[in-house]
């Protein structure tokens, strides 16, 4: 799943003609500093202007989406910075596609967590600024595909660190040439930033989950999977220099099992769980805000996420309003499952259901092959109704087997 590398650019790799040359607008004022690789340079500008027009629902939009993709920006610097190695690239939060660092600085385990405390906060700044805005007539369109991002963090861009060729890393059966990419537009509206506002919500509530576990052991003994120096007391393992793919070596499957087995990790800060559930909340309640602004749009124009209605900067894929009903019906139902007013279903437990809102509220030991084998379950079965399964298949059906995909998109 592509989170970190937003869902924004699944649409360069469907770049049809049609959607090319958009017509001429003024661009926003942000998009020179995202053009530049100058994200910094552009929040620092961007809040002056906001001194002077604090409540400017277009400069609170532009700063937001400029602050989203700074905390993308300094997880991929933080990553290069520890020579984040390929094999790690399957794990979320990892994938961000990045250049061999040959002089990689040593990670611990407390910097890990000051990594994602400083995604957290970043983050959370990007939420404030787009939860401000109020005027529905706000518009960025941008060049999205041109917007470069400074990953290695050496203070300037290389022709490898503009959008579109980081998606063509990620996704190699993308043709998508510079000409198409620096023709590309989208027209960033409301709707979008309440669809950029759950992203961000999303994104908080797995870092949360993550802060509120102690994997200081696990990640002292496996780390080597991913960052070539690791301050541990393990230091005396060495990983296989050719290995270059996960499980491409003897060592790679010793770590790779030692990893999962080490799965087993304490919530030493129950309070992030909590914030985590409401984070999944809001989630769900920013996608039907954002689904009733979609389908009032009356405008097509360069749609991010269009209406049965619109034409999407996605070539050949249409929204339906199959579609948008399957969608809210899943909002309902993942709704009533974190609300625990519905349960969910496991393959050991007949009848009775695992009520998902107490494993947030009430956190114990995360362990994950005791979750498989069903009785790590056992603090939160309940009797009770079980979620729905026709909802599920409706999914599926409605979204021809490509559920996942479009979800990812949707949010």
């Amino acid at each position: 799943m592509k989170l970190l590398i937003p869902a924004l650019l699944l649409a360069a790799a469907f770049v049809s003609t049609s959607q090319l040359d958009a017509e001429a607008a003024e661009p926003p004022f942000v998009e020179q500093f995202l053009l530049k690789g100058e994200l910094a340079e552009g929040e620092v500008a961007l809040l002056e202007r906001l001194k002077l027009d604090k409540d400017n629902s277009q400069l609170r939009f532009e700063l937001g989406t400029l602050q989203f993709l700074r905390a993308i920006e300094g997880l991929g610097q933080s990553l290069y910075r520890h020579g984040r190695q390929k094999q790690s690239q399957w794990i979320p939060f990892l994938r961000i596609p990045l250049p061999e660092n040959p002089e990689p600085e040593e990670i611990s385990y407390r910097k890990v967590r000051h990594i994602f405390l400083n995604m957290q906060a970043e983050l959370t700044r990007a939420e404030a600024n787009l939860s401000r805005v109020t005027d529905r007539a706000v518009m960025q369109r941008l060049h999205f595909g041109r917007i470069r991002l400074d990953l290695n963090g050496d203070g300037a861009t290389s022709e490898d660190e503009v959008l579109w060729r980081i998606f063509t890393t990620m996704n190699r059966g993308a043709r998508i040439t510079e000409d198409m990419a620096g023709r590309f537009v989208i027209a960033f509206d409301h709707a979008d930033a309440i669809w950029l506002r759950g992203y961000c919500h999303l994104l908080l509530s797995m870092t949360d989950i993550i802060l509120a576990h102690d994997f200081q052991d696990a990640f002292e003994r496996t780390a080597q999977l991913y960052f070539p120096k690791v301050d541990s007391p393990y230091g005396y393992l060495r990983t296989s220099p050719s290995s270059r793919t996960w499980f491409g070596s003897d060592t790679d499957i010793a770590d790779g099992i030692a990893m999962i087995h080490m799965i087993r990790y304490e919530c030493t800060e129950p309070k992030r769980m909590m914030s985590a559930l409401h984070h999944f909340e809001e989630v769900v309640r920013l996608s039907r805000l954002n689904w009733d602004a979609i389908q009032a749009e009356i405008d097509d124009d360069a749609e991010w996420i269009p209406n049965p209605k619109q034409t999407g900067v996605i070539p050949n894929v249409r929204v339906s309003p199959e579609m948008i009903d399957a969608w809210k019906a899943f909002l309902d139902e993942m709704d009533a499952i974190l609300k625990g007013k519905k349960l969910l279903a496991h393959w050991r437990i007949e009848n009775d259901g695992i009520n998902l809102r107490r494993i947030f509220t009430e956190p114990t030991q995360l362990d994950l092959v005791l979750w498989l084998q069903g009785t790590a379950a056992k603090p939160y079965i309940e009797k009770g109704e079980l979620t729905d399964q026709r909802v599920w298949r409706q999914l599926q059906q409605v979204f021809s087997g490509q559920f996942f995909g479009f979800a990812i998109w949707f949010n």
